[in-house]
C-alpha cells in the first residue's frame, strides 16, 4: 500500500501531524508513506523515519504530474484547503480529509463562546481520518527528528548555561501571538537564571530591544542566528520552555518538555494547545474581545492589547525553584 499525506505548512502544523505518520507507517504492513509539504519546510520532516518519501510542493502542474507517477492507493489530506482539493480530484484516488472546523471556530471568534469547539486536540482531529484505515492513535505523543550533524553544539554553550538553561521563544507569526518586549523583560527577570532567547530572522529587532533591557550575562541571545533544527536542540537540552502559541511550541511538547504558553488573541480551545506533554497555560480571563482572530493580527484591533499586556507572570518558577 502506498499512501500519500498532504500538509503543506507551517512548522506547527506539520509537527502536529507526526502521530499520524508513525501510527500508519507502524502499524500497516509494509505500507509507503509519502508526505507533501512546502519546500521552505523539508526540514520538519527531513530525518523522520516513518516517511519513505518527502515531497515537495513546486508548481501545482509539476507536482501533480509527480504525484500521478507514484500511483497512491489513498490520500490523507491534512491541509484541506483549495490547492488538496485540486491535488485529490486530479489523481482520483480514495481520499480522507481532515475536517477544518472553520464554521465552529468562525462562531468562536465571533461569540467567544469557547464551548462551541470540540473538546479535542487537533492531533485527534488528524488520527480521525485514519479511521476507515483501522489505524488508531498510540498515545505517544509527537515527534521531531534533529537530523545528524544540523542540530546545535551544546558544547558551544557559554559556562553559565552549561549546568541547565530555559528556553524562551519571543516569535510567533503575528504581533497579537506576542508578548509586549517590556513584558518578555519581565519574564526573564521573573525566571532570574539562564536563559536562551529564541527566534527567527524576523524577531531580530525585539530581541535587540529585549537585550538592551537585561543585565548580566545570563541571558544568551540565538534569535536569528540558528536554523531551525538548531533551534530545536536548544528546546530538547532545556529544563523547560516558556512559548508562545508558535511552532517550537509544538517542538518543545515532541520533546516532552514542561511547556509554559502565553496566550494572546488564540485561546487554548482552538485544539492546539501543546500536546502530551506537561504545560501550564497563561491568559487573561474574561476579556470580551478575546478571541479576536483563529490566526492573528499585526496589531490589537482594540488598541488596548490587554490580553497580552495584562498577563500574570507570578506563576513562572524562577530558577531556583525549578525542580524542587
Amino acid at each position: 500500500m502506498k499512501i500519500l499525506i498532504l500538509r503543506f505548512s507551517s512548522i506547527g502544523d506539520i509537527v502536529l501531524t507526526t502521530p499520524v505518520i508513525r501510527c500508519l507507517k507502524e502499524q500497516i504492513p509494509n505500507v509507503e508513506v509519502h508526505f507533501g509539504i512546502k519546500r521552505q519546510y523539508l526540514g520538519v520532516l527531513e530525518a523522520n523515519p516513518f516517511i519513505d518519501r518527502i515531497v515537495p510542493l513546486g508548481s501545482l502542474y509539476e507536482f501533480i504530474k509527480i504525484l500521478r507517477f507514484e500511483r497512491y492507493d489513498y490520500i490523507i489530506d491534512l491541509h484541506n484547503n483549495l490547492r488538496t482539493r485540486i491535488i485529490k480530484a486530479a489523481l482520483g484516488v480514495p481520499n480522507f480529509t481532515f475536517d477544518k472546523l472553520n464554521l465552529e471556530k468562525y462562531w468562536l471568534v465571533r461569540t467567544k463562546d469557547v464551548s462551541i469547539m470540540p473538546k479535542v486536540h487537533i492531533v485527534d482531529r488528524y488520527m480521525d481520518t485514519l479511521k476507515s484505515l483501522e489505524v488508531v492513535n498510540d498515545g505517544n505523543g509527537l515527534d521531531y527528528f534533529i537530523p545528524k550533524s544540523k542540530g546545535y553544539d551544546i558544547g558551544l554553550l557559554p559556562e553559565s548555561h552549561k549546568n541547565g538553561y530555559m528556553a524562551l521563544v519571543i516569535g510567533g507569526t503575528h504581533a497579537t501571538k506576542r508578548l509586549p518586549n517590556e513584558k518578555i523583560i519581565e519574564v526573564i527577570d521573573r525566571l532570574n537564571g539562564p536563559v536562551v532567547l529564541l527566534g527567527g530572522k524576523e524577531d531580530l529587532g525585539n530581541a535587540s530591544q529585549i537585550m538592551a533591557g537585561v543585565s548580566g550575562t545570563r541571558v544568551l541571545n540565538l534569535v536569528g542566528k540558528i536554523s531551525l533544527n538548531e533551534s530545536a536542540s536548544i528546546v530538547e537540552h532545556s529544563s523547560f520552555v516558556v512559548t508562545h502559541d508558535t511552532g517550537l511550541m509544538h517542538i518543545a511538547a515532541a520533546f516532552k518538555k514542561t511547556v509554559y504558553t502565553f496566550w494572546g488573541n488564540t485561546v487554548p480551545e482552538l485544539g492546539m494547545y501543546a500536546f502530551n506533554t506537561a504545560r501550564i497555560d497563561f491568559e487573561v480571563k474574561g476579556l470580551p474581545c478575546r478571541p479576536c482572530s483563529k490566526i492573528g493580527f499585526d496589531k490589537c484591533p482594540q488598541g488596548h492589547f490587554d490580553c497580552m499586556k495584562k498577563q500574570d507572570i507570578s506563576k513562572l518558577p524562577s530558577w531556583e525553584d525549578w525542580g524542587k
